[in-house]
């Protein structure tokens, strides 16, 4: 097994209902009703995000410190995700 971690960024909408969660890193996005919902979600994009990326030898990128992120987005929630993605992904 090997794990991905990288900052993501939790954007409130304007009428605070949905979240939007942006991985600058590798400029994907998917979104959720509750800050935990958007939260899961990222967890299983990027998890499907890394393993596709093994499977079809694709680099995946380096991720940014967390300390940058924040300095970049200061009034959005910015925190670390994970995945674990198996070493070898099957056909």
């Amino acid at each position: 097994m090997e794990q991905y971690i990288f900052p993501a960024v939790f954007f409130q909408e304007e009428d605070e209902s949905d979240y939007t969660v942006v991985f600058p890193d590798l400029n994907i996005y998917t979104d959720g009703k509750t800050l935990v919902e958007a939260f899961l979600f990222a967890k299983d994009y990027l998890k499907v995000y890394c393993t596709y990326a093994k499977k079809y030898d694709v680099e995946i990128v380096k991720p940014a410190k967390l300390t940058d992120v924040i300095s970049k987005f200061p009034k959005a929630i910015c925190m670390l995700v994970d995945a674990i993605v198996p070493e070898k992904v099957s056909d």
